[in-house]
């Protein structure tokens, strides 16, 4: 038994996960080679810290904001394998699993057992009724778990905003822009990857409440991570008002100049570090910029901050 398997196996050996024969030989290994015993016991040692720690509790938002992630990931994977052969391969693997974790099989079924059973009752319930409309009174988002923002409807005149969202059944939320509640379901819908659109009018609204450092966080990670780059423009002019005192935003900014696909974004992020062309990080972006960019405005803008602030070295 080699010591690189059974440094590999340490995980499956403390959960009982091993089969048997698989656990004789590991525990037969770890009487013999001192360094697998420590490797086993520092394993062990962690596993104790951890369980000693207390649990967070997982907010909805958060975690319906990574299940739509998760959820996006698993529709852009590309599908290399053919219907029939995933199954076979699947399934095979399945049954191994089956054989070396009877436990975690039980456990799995109980827990899929469950989970139908509440579903189906769910569905029961939503057949009363199917719609749910909420006009200003409406618990916070907490209360619900939130799947996903459908779509932002604005009244320029009253300053009034009107939500639509998924739970187990649609449901709807106006409010005030201002209304804590409403925001909350803007913060969400600026990270829904799956309507860009939703993701637009979102950001629209929140760009001009970029002093909560709530909202500065997500219009920084739109300007990072979103695919639409209106979405990343409308971000940029959220945050132009805190280029100079927040560093977060200007790495963000700066990040966008260097590394933005979109030439449009990159023109806006550059013209965002002018009041910030003498800080060092920025400078030595510029640098870089002015000899070697393929974008020719980009080129000249570098070239002409770091003309107006030469004298500062």
């Amino acid at each position: 038994m080699k010591c690189e398997w059974t440094k590999e196996n340490v995980v499956l050996y403390m959960y009982d996960e091993l089969p048997d024969d698989a656990r004789f030989e590991f525990m037969h290994h770890i009487q013999h080679c001192e360094d697998c015993k420590r490797e086993l016991e520092a394993a062990q040692g962690f596993k104790q810290d951890m369980s000693a720690m207390p649990a967070p509790e997982v907010a909805p938002n958060f975690l319906a904001s990574n299940r739509m992630q998760l959820q996006e990931a698993l529709e852009h994977a590309q599908q290399n394998r053919s219907f029939w052969g995933m199954f076979i391969f699947d399934f095979a693997a399945w049954m191994q699993q089956i054989k070396l974790a009877p436990a975690l099989t039980a456990v799995l079924l109980i827990v899929g057992f469950a989970g139908g059973s509440l579903t189906t009752w769910r569905l029961a319930q939503g057949t009363e009724s199917p719609v749910a409309v909420n006009t200003g009174t409406i618990g916070t988002p907490q209360d619900y778990n939130i799947a996903a923002i459908n779509s932002i409807a604005t009244d320029p005149d009253s300053n009034h905003v009107t939500i639509k969202y998924d739970t187990l059944r649609p449901q709807t939320a106006e409010g005030s822009a201002t209304d804590p509640r409403i925001q909350e379901l803007l913060l969400l819908a600026a990270r829904n990857n799956r309507n860009s659109d939703v993701r637009l009018d979102s950001i629209d609204l929140l760009k001009g409440k970029a002093q909560d450092n709530e909202v500065r966080d997500a219009l920084i990670s739109a300007l990072r991570y979103d695919r639409n780059p209106g979405v990343r423009l409308k971000a940029l002019d959220g945050l132009k008002s805190y280029v100079k005192n927040d560093v977060h935003v200007r790495d963000a900014v700066l990040e966008a100049l260097l590394h933005d696909t979109n030439p449009g974004v990159r023109s806006e992020a550059i013209s965002l570090l002018d009041p910030v062309k003498a800080d060092s990080s920025v400078r030595e972006a510029l640098e870089v910029l002015a000899q070697h960019d393929s974008n020719e405005y980009i080129k000249a803008q570098s070239q002409k901050y770091l003309a107006s602030t030469a004298h500062l070295d």
